[in-house]
């Protein structure tokens, strides 16, 4: 198998994991009628998932090395700004 072969094999193996897409997205938006009572739930559970993973991918790296306590400080600052300026803007 040369070089060319590999490239095309790849090349097509990324537009079909690109092709269920759209299909993803017409299930979803058939799907979102159905649910549209729990979906500030749902929403409010994967920003809860999302800040999860991003303070455990950055709190680690925050805490090495000379000033680790002023990332962790800033994370929290930056975090209560954006509760308040919620809460303020509704």
């Amino acid at each position: 198998m040369d070089l060319g072969e590999i490239q095309c094999s790849i090349f097509l193996g990324g537009v079909l994991s690109g092709v269920v897409e759209p299909i993803g997205a017409v299930m979803t938006i058939l799907v979102a009628q159905l649910v549209i009572s729990a979906l500030p739930y749902l929403l409010s559970f994967a920003a809860g998932a999302m800040l999860y993973v991003v303070v455990e991918e950055l709190i680690p790296e925050m805490s090495q090395g000379q000033h680790s306590n002023i990332g962790t400080l800033f994370f929290a600052l930056g975090f209560s700004l954006m509760m308040i300026l919620d809460v303020a803007l509704g």
